[in-house]
């Protein structure tokens, strides 16, 4: 089967998995699934939905966020990895959106980007998640995906997102995004499958036997 045969294969098989699938972090609008996104960063998103439950109760808008103070903040996330950083950053970037985007997350890549915190995949998650513009967040189950269903070379992260975007309709990337997670984390993890357990890689390579290796870029 080649690349361009595996990918009509994967969408079509995902589309039967998760025909509508919902965003995985818990928010009510564009701002608070900035700050989920940012927490999620080297945690589960169970664990995000854990602690932002309480979070949003007392700090939904980017004022209420700055005013609740970076101290407040560290205190709520605290169980969270990396939240000493997350807060600070969490706190800036609220400020920051108050003063120079009038309190209203920016919808462009170029400025997400300058919030303290907020990388390309963020961007990326916010982009397509709150705005509706076409990206392709990639994410660690996406990345091993595409390196284990022979999308991608697995290099980097970079190069695996340029080489979604050829094999995938435009149309497709925003749903792909989460569809993909989900069958990562549901039925083709790094640990439940190897390239040759689940439906899908089994559809994919019919006669593959070894296991993939998975290169962690």
């Amino acid at each position: 089967m080649r690349k361009h045969q595996r990918a009509e294969t994967i969408m079509r098989r995902l589309n039967e998995h998760y025909p509508d699938p919902a965003i995985p972090l818990y928010h009510h609008d564009d701002f608070t699934l900035l700050i989920a996104v940012v927490l999620s960063a080297q945690c589960t998103d169970k664990k995000v939905n854990e602690v932002t439950v309480s979070l949003f109760e007392h700090a939904q808008t980017p004022e209420e966020m700055y005013q609740l103070g970076e101290v407040k903040i560290l205190t709520m996330i605290r169980q969270l990895g990396l939240s000493k950083q997350k807060a600070k950053n969490i706190h800036r970037l609220s400020g920051i959106i108050v003063q120079r985007f009038h309190s209203s997350v920016p919808q462009n890549f170029d400025d997400l980007e300058s919030l303290p915190g907020v990388g390309h995949k963020t961007a990326s998650v916010v982009m397509a998640q709150a705005f509706g513009v076409p990206t392709f967040p990639v994410d660690t189950h996406i990345h091993r995906l595409a390196q284990r269903w022979g999308l991608s070379n697995g290099s980097s992260v970079v190069q695996t997102e340029k080489d979604l975007k050829k094999l995938f309709p435009k149309s497709a990337w925003n749903k792909l995004h989460l569809q993909i997670i989900y069958y990562g984390r549901e039925n083709c993890s790094a640990r439940g499958c190897d390239g040759t357990t689940c439906d899908l890689c089994r559809e994919l390579y019919p006669k593959r036997r070894n296991p993939v290796k998975w290169i962690k870029a």
